[in-house]
């Protein structure tokens, strides 16, 4: 008798399982038919993203920059207004073109906190600039978070001579951002014990 109770648990338990995880994959495989809707609608970037707090990204975001002269500037966390202005200013970067953020705390929230100024904006299309080491954390984080808003990006990458992020920390980082896709939350107050 508690053989045939365990096995119906069990057969439910499998079923439960099997359904949460299809659930999830359902879910997940919507965003790359949002970036496909993405790209058809906006090929071009529409927007610049840099991920900031290092000098040498908003140096290259600049030079960049004046390359694309239409194209609107968003830095996320970047060095304070005081150093990062004057350096659009030397490029010749009009202020109103340059949107300097301070909301995130790490890279994930680089993404969560300028969504919403993204979709105001209709940007659907961005150039996302980081340095080469940091580059395939932000892509992954980038790929879950924007590709769910249907938003896409084409990465660039400012060179440097650090060694490239741990597995670890990418893993880490697509986790927070799954939470985020589900919940609203990043758990960026669990990000500083990691």
């Amino acid at each position: 008798m508690v053989s045939i109770v365990w096995q119906i648990q069990s057969k439910e338990y499998r079923f439960l399982k099997l359904a949460i995880i299809s659930f999830l994959v359902v879910l997940i495989s919507f965003i790359p038919v949002r970036m496909a809707i993405a790209y058809i609608q906006s090929p071009q970037p529409q927007a610049i993203l840099t991920l900031g707090s290092w000098l040498d990204r908003e140096v290259f975001t600049a030079q960049f920059a004046t390359k694309h002269p239409r194209l609107e500037i968003w830095v996320s966390s970047g060095t304070s207004p005081h150093i990062s202005s004057p350096i659009f200013r030397e490029f010749g970067i009009p202020e109103n073109r340059v949107n300097l953020d301070y909301r995130a705390v790490d890279t994930v929230t680089n993404f969560t906190t300028l969504i919403s100024d993204f979709k105001i904006r209709k940007i659907q299309h961005l150039y996302l600039i980081t340095s080469d080491y940091h580059l395939h954390r932000a892509k992954a984080i980038a790929t879950l978070i924007l590709g769910s808003q249907g938003i896409i990006f084409t990465p660039i990458s400012v060179p440097s001579h650090e060694p490239s992020e741990s597995w670890f920390r990418i893993l880490r980082d697509i986790c927070r951002s799954l939470l985020w896709i589900f919940t609203g939350r990043t758990g960026a107050s669990f990000h500083s014990q990691f």
